[in-house]
């Protein structure tokens, strides 16, 4: 599969427009190397056409002030052309960072479910909402109102869906929106631009700058800019949170994690194997809630270890084009560099290789690919238990008791998601109410549109997924009246 996309422009005002910056960012096939775009790097003028244009169209009305029950239609509409580009989407994310086509063929037929489950809520956001004055004649009518232009910055991992997350809210919120994409991501956005243009999103709403970190730093500090939202790295949401807070500006970081995935000597491991890839792997290990940490009792330690060793060394890997191929490569050079150095740190932390190691896959001579590896007798003080990979690589750490899986559960400065396997569920619930994450899966995981989804601790700040998600983009107004 081989695309060709070199692209001068941005979409900013509802059409595209020429980059006022000279500066381009080369986009890359991860699986073969190759170079097979590129985009503008936006300068400070870049930013200023893209945020002004989405000041002028949230000033103006045309969306904030329609009502949410008409930007219903239009979000349906949306989703409707989005759905129709699923091919030409899959296509390009996997040429952008190797997720397996099994994975990114379904993306826009997803991100198409999050607007209608948000253009579902229309009557949450403009709902009559009169409150009496307790013992008095008054009350009180709250709006809920737009924040103005809010700023989506999404990863690489997921482009798709974790811009959707914070565009379909804040779209029905009435705000408008500039998202920047990862850079090494920035061609499937093109085809969600599309997709908005031919559903009649009104010009100015949605607007589209690709950037590095210069572009990002601009646009987060942009005085029309009222809201942030983010997922990516904790570093990077620490950086942008200090930003936001001398701004007083309000901002949503979805950051790192290091979940854990408990195995209770009741559990049957057979089950457990069969939905590794997706609880603790998915896209290649490349997912913030993955349960990377594994633990096992002690009693059946081995056993697990051997299970999972046996199941992550016969997945298949490969070409991310091949329906068959679950794990693909790594999304960039730097990635895979930063993977492959992990696993060097835990041979040298004194952990076993159950599987994987240095090196590239046998069969594989191109391509950012490392060996999917797991590694067994690891201690949770390791730096390969503590700190996020973000690729193939797992870790099988010992328990001896429930509290000491919870211990080890809780032993880490993040808190996104985790699992817990057993034969007993109520039982579980009961455990998974002590792991101080945002969510726990029990003998599976996986992310509810309509719950709440969000890290704990070093994870994240405020809540993606959900009514509650709404409440990002909107401000609360109270007039209070005479009855």
């Amino acid at each position: 599969m081989s695309l060709q996309a070199y692209h001068d422009d941005f979409f900013i005002g509802g059409q595209w427009v020429q980059a006022h910056s000279s500066a381009r960012i080369n986009v890359v096939n991860p699986a073969t190397e190759e170079v097979w775009g590129h985009v503008p790097d936006a300068d400070e003028h870049d930013v200023e056409a893209a945020v002004s244009a989405a000041h002028a169209a949230f000033t103006s009305g045309v969306w904030s002030g329609i009502g949410a029950a008409k930007r219903a239609e239009y979000i349906n509409r949306f989703a409707d052309e989005l759905q129709a580009r699923g091919e030409q989407m899959g296509t390009t994310i996997t040429s952008e960072n190797g997720t397996p086509i099994s994975e990114s063929s379904a993306a826009a037929a997803h991100s198409a479910g999050m607007l209608r489950y948000y253009a579902s809520l229309a009557d949450y956001v403009d709902q009559d909402d009169r409150r009496p004055f307790p013992g008095t004649n008054r009350y009180t009518q709250v709006y809920r109102e737009p924040r103005g232009v809010c700023l989506l910055i999404a990863p690489w991992n997921f482009p798709l869906t974790l811009v959707m997350v914070k565009l379909a809210p804040a779209l029905i919120a009435g705000c408008t929106v500039v998202i920047k994409p990862a850079s090494e991501t920035p061609i499937d956005m093109r085809v969600l631009m599309d997709a908005a243009a031919a559903a009649g999103i009104p010009a100015g709403v949605i607007n589209l700058l690709t950037g590095g970190r210069t572009a990002g730093g601009l646009m987060v500090q942009h005085p029309k800019i009222a809201k942030v939202a983010f997922t990516g790295s904790t570093g990077a949401g620490k950086i942008i949170a200090g930003q936001c807070a001398q701004l007083l500006r309000p901002v949503t970081l979805e950051l790192g994690g290091k979940s854990a995935s408990i195995i209770l000597p009741d559990a049957n491991v057979e089950d457990f194997a069969k939905i590794l890839n997706r609880t603790c792997l998915r896209n290649t290990g490349q997912t913030c809630y993955n349960s990377t940490r594994v633990l096992a009792p002690r009693t059946m330690y081995e056993q697990v270890v051997e299970s999972v060793a046996a199941t992550v060394a016969t997945t298949p890997i490969g070409d991310p084009f091949d329906p068959a191929t679950v794990y693909g490569p790594s999304a960039s050079a730097t990635q895979r560099n930063r993977v492959a150095e992990y696993i060097k740190i835990g041979i040298a932390e004194g952990a076993r290789v159950a599987t994987g190691g240095v090196g590239m896959p046998d069969g594989i001579d191109r391509g950012f690919y490392v060996k999917p590896t797991v590694f067994a007798d690891v201690d949770n003080s390791m730096r390969i238990a503590q700190e996020e990979i973000f690729g193939p690589v797992l870790v099988v750490i010992p328990y001896d008791t429930e509290d000491d899986a919870v211990r080890i559960a809780n032993d880490s400065v993040y808190g996104l998601g985790g699992s817990i396997f057993t034969s007993d569920p109520d039982r579980a619930e009961q455990l998974a109410r002590r792991i101080e994450t945002g969510s726990v899966g029990i003998n599976f995981y996986g992310s509810n549109l309509a719950a709440p989804f969000g890290g704990w601790k070093e994870s994240g700040l405020g809540m993606e997924y959900g009514p509650e998600a709404i409440g990002a983009y909107i401000r609360m107004k109270s007039i209070h009246r005479e009855g």
